[in-house]
């Protein structure tokens, strides 16, 4: 049976690049009650920029983020994940490692160059090499700047872009509560374990087993944001660091969960690796802890739960409890 005009559902793809179409979306919807839009785009920079009628009240907002394990199933690699990401774009490649190695290449052109967000293009892209070797970390951005040849304001600007074209977040210090003096800059993350490792500089000097962590902890980073972005029920991410430098890589904080999760890149726990855990539910005991590390047995270390983080990703879906029981 074909679908009556008013039953159609019309589809914009890059919304951002005619921000002006939000007034005739909007004029639309007022018209046609039972009209639907779907309006996607890569970029809220534009938009917000214009300052166009952004749809309130009458839009609900999701984010798509790239796969998750539980997606593809029997298909998810761990190995594979640290190396080329977990991108559709990528993985749908004939050849995945060549797609990852020109992504970068051509978001710089698609986006960034055609959007005129930086004026030099050269600078930019020194900083997106420079800025993952912040990824997983506390963001130094006067170091940044040095290593780039640019004033700080400049890679401050550079951060702000990465985050509206979505190709970077980052996590604040938990501070509820707090009984110690805590850490007050964020951490900073690229969206995608594969696109950290094919920014960030690789030869004699850049070693590979360096990068293995960063990307590891990136990776579950990037699960969690997902985790949390597909569910009914919000949660909060964040980290956890004392002034001493007593760290949990992640809080999970919602109305039904709060979890304090840490990431090892090792095939054993040591006992300083539960430190971190260890101190933060001595703060707060009504968290539940966690650690996740790359071997295959579950384990419990000082009343710590110890999880393979392969097994772990791959059962994380947003209609379960992030903590397994």
């Amino acid at each position: 049976m074909r679908a009556e005009p008013e039953d159609r559902v019309i589809v914009i793809d890059e919304v951002q690049r005619v921000p002006e179409l939000l007034s005739a979306v909007h004029l639309l919807m007022e018209e046609r009650i039972r009209q639907r839009f779907v309006l996607t785009g890569s970029s809220a920079r534009k938009l917000k920029r214009t300052g166009v009628d952004l749809l309130a009240g009458r839009a609900v907002l999701h984010t798509m983020h790239p796969f998750v394990a539980a997606e593809l199933g029997e298909r998810f690699s761990l190995a594979q994940a640290l190396d080329l990401g977990m991108l559709p774009l990528v993985l749908g490649a004939p050849s995945p490692s060549v797609r990852l190695k020109s992504y970068a290449a051509l978001y710089l052109k698609d986006e960034v160059k055609a959007e005129g967000l930086v004026r030099n293009l050269g600078s930019f892209a020194r900083f997106l090499e420079a800025v993952s070797l912040s990824h997983a970390n506390v963001l130094n951005v006067s170091n940044v700047a040095r290593e780039c040849q640019v004033e700080r304001k400049v890679v401050e600007g550079y951060v702000v872009v990465l985050e509206d074209l979505l190709l970077a977040f980052q996590l604040p210090v938990f501070t509820r509560r707090a009984a110690r003096q805590l850490a007050s800059h964020p951490k900073l993350f690229l969206f995608d374990a594969g696109v950290f490792r094919s920014l960030r500089p690789s030869g004699p000097l850049d070693p590979a087993e360096e990068a293995e962590g960063p990307a590891l902890e990136g990776l579950v980073a990037q699960h969690l944001r997902a985790w949390s972005a597909y569910r009914s029920v919000p949660v909060e991410l964040s980290y956890w660091r004392t002034r001493s430098g007593v760290e949990v890589d992640f809080v999970v904080y919602g109305p039904d969960t709060f979890v304090a999760i840490e990431v090892k890149n090792t095939r054993a726990v040591r006992p300083r690796d539960l430190t971190g855990l260890k101190a933060f539910r001595e703060d707060f005991p009504e968290a539940r802890v966690l650690l996740l590390y790359r071997g295959s047995e579950r384990l419990v270390r000082d009343k710590v739960p110890c999880l393979p983080v392969d097994g772990f990703l791959r059962t994380m879906r947003p209609h379960r409890p992030l903590f397994p029981s």
